[in-house]
């Protein structure tokens, strides 16, 4: 039988407490009825004893100590999934709010159940997005979680919905395929864009978007990520999908963790954040990986701001340790008109050199990879030695790195927003670069590559 509390010991801010309570468990879902007013959810947060602490989804407005009664659901949230989530628009607890009704079936705890690292298969194969730095450079492999580490005013957004109408892996698994969108915190106008963007370039139908508005409660931001999570492990797992999952904005997220944790009064550790932050990400970066014995996978890019572009902030920081590389955009480049903005040099991706080459991607990609990222290095290290001594006493060969620095901005580095660029061509185009610099200097390049990729070229 289902117990009610008739009485509530203290309403603080969006939280309740009661006391007296049995048997509660933490993540615990709760029901709240207020007079005059459509119930609300809750989430049980704390507990001390008997003492529980409730976070109210709704907010509590109009909640007082005696004007309301508190049910246990004895299990925590759940959501309905199954392939007919594709397509379609929920809200941060899985509700749909694209207006059509949801017939599904079984539910699924958003909390999921952590991946035995005995049982995870060593990531291989690499999902191409269709942008160049990205691709040739630091790419995407399958299973991986990839983030991206953007500031405030940066093209994360256009990125990010730039992937998810990009984003393939082989022609022969390209039904197999699907896109986890999660925002957190987002504007109205930023929401209806990404769905327009979604709609108009017709990859709506492959897409299950989850998404918490900047003005929806900041314990529904707690949970967006979780659902969107478990909609992936289910597509992953259970149908055998190969799944992207891309969360926008983890910053969001974090501050929403501050925010409740100061409200439980926690002691704050670096910058305010709790102390569990560190185990809090990785409970959702860690949900990313391959399994033994089944066909799908789960690939991440988790899409931050940094506050004041500073890479030492604890989110950034503590993101950098849990995932595989980052890539980074680069205020300087976007003021230049450049985008993507990507910051090459100090971007990486930890589990490229095992993905990439003949059998995945093309013979010649580690190693052209590796040259164009070794002269790109060069041409900052001339461009200081510039602004000293002068362009004019620099030597030929360094005037060549110039000039390669400069058409790899302006021709590899940035793509038109629309512009969906293969491997092939992005291969293609990084030895076109290399022909910019003298042949002696091609030094990280096998010979036989020379004469196939670059050579042969020049008699077409």
């Amino acid at each position: 039988m289902k117990m009610k509390y008739l009485k509530i010991s203290k309403v603080e801010g969006p939280l309740i407490i009661l006391e007296g309570v049995r048997d509660a468990a933490y993540d615990e879902m709760v029901e709240i009825e207020v007079e005059g007013q459509s119930p609300k959810k809750g989430k049980v947060v704390q507990i001390n004893r008997d003492k529980v602490i409730i976070q109210v989804f709704e907010g509590t407005t109009g909640v007082s100590l005696n004007n309301t009664k508190v049910s246990f659901a004895g299990k925590p949230l759940e959501i309905s999934l199954s392939k007919e989530v594709l397509g379609r628009t929920f809200n941060g607890i899985g509700e749909p709010t694209d207006g059509a009704p949801l017939y599904l079936g079984k539910k699924y705890d958003i909390h999921g159940r952590p991946m035995n690292p005995v049982a995870r298969f060593y990531p291989r194969n690499f999902i191409q997005t269709g942008i160049s730095t990205i691709d040739g450079l630091t790419t995407l492999i399958r299973g991986q979680k990839l983030p991206i580490f953007s500031g405030d005013g940066l093209p994360h957004n256009e990125l990010a919905a730039q992937i998810v109408r990009q984003a393939k892996i082989t022609e022969s698994q390209e039904d197999n395929f699907a896109v986890v969108f999660a925002a957190m915190g987002i504007k109205h106008g930023e929401a209806e864009f990404f769905r327009k963007s979604f709609q108009q370039s017709g990859v709506l139908k492959k897409v299950v978007m989850y998404a918490n508005l900047a003005d929806d409660p900041i314990i529904e931001r707690i949970t967006t990520p979780r659902c969107a999570l478990t909609a992936a492990e289910y597509l992953a797992f259970e149908e055998n999908m190969h799944v992207l999952v891309i969360m926008t904005n983890i910053t969001s997220y974090c501050e929403a963790l501050r925010e409740i944790s100061a409200s439980r009064e926690e002691v704050p550790s670096r910058k305010g954040y709790p102390g569990y932050l560190y185990s809090d990400l990785a409970t959702l970066y860690e949900r990313a990986g391959m399994m033994k014995g089944k066909k799908g996978s789960i690939t991440q890019i988790p899409i931050l701001t940094m506050p004041n572009d500073d890479i030492t902030h604890p989110v950034p920081d503590l993101t950098g340790y849990i995932t595989e590389g980052q890539i980074i955009l680069s205020r300087d480049l976007y003021q230049r008109d450049i985008y993507p903005p990507v910051n090459v040099l100090p971007s990486l991706s930890r589990l490229m050199k095992d993905g990439i080459g003949e059998g995945y991607t093309r013979e010649d990609h580690p190693d052209v990879a590796n040259q164009v990222f070794s002269a790109y290095s060069r041409v900052q290290d001339i461009r200081s030695l510039a602004q000293v001594i002068g362009e004019e006493e620099l030597s030929d060969t360094d005037k060549k790195y110039l000039e390669f620095g400069k058409q790899f901005e302006r021709r590899f580095v940035k793509q038109g927003y629309d512009e969906n660029r293969n491997l092939e061509r992005t291969l293609d185009l990084m030895w076109e670069l290399l022909k910019i610099l003298p042949k002696s200097e091609l030094n990280r390049v096998k010979p036989e590559y020379i004469d196939k990729y670059m050579e042969a070229r020049n008699g077409k």
